[in-house]
């Protein structure tokens, strides 16, 4: 599945392995969040690749998400014009939240995606 030219994947094909990439704000990822993805928000994206760099896994694809897939999909393009194999994640967090995937809160309790 393609976004405009960016590869997209549906939540559905991602299993627990995958490593994820979340772009969005501080405010919406402290209200909920996919369990083990990377924080890195979109606005300080460029500042912060090196974290990307080291957490990423160096053969493995980085699954970018945010709220609904706009933002995903332009760090998504951003990756790839980098030599990252990077995915945009359809539907972003809230796709994630209506296939029933866990949400959480980083407190140990259930987050919302806002």
């Amino acid at each position: 599945m393609q976004f405009g030219s960016v590869p997209t994947v549906d939540v559905d094909a991602l299993t627990s392995e995958d490593f994820l990439l979340d772009v969005r704000e501080d405010d919406e990822w402290e209200a909920g969040h996919a369990e083990g993805a990377l924080h890195i928000p979109m606005s300080e994206f460029v500042a912060r690749y090196g974290e990307l760099t080291e957490a990423a896994p160096a053969d493995g694809k980085v699954h970018v998400l945010c709220r609904v897939g706009g933002r995903s999909a332009q760090v998504a393009q951003y990756l790839i014009q980098q030599g990252v194999d990077a995915v945009n994640v359809a539907g972003g967090m809230q796709a994630w939240e209506a296939a029933g995937r866990p949400v959480s809160d980083g407190k140990g309790g259930s987050g919302t995606i806002v």
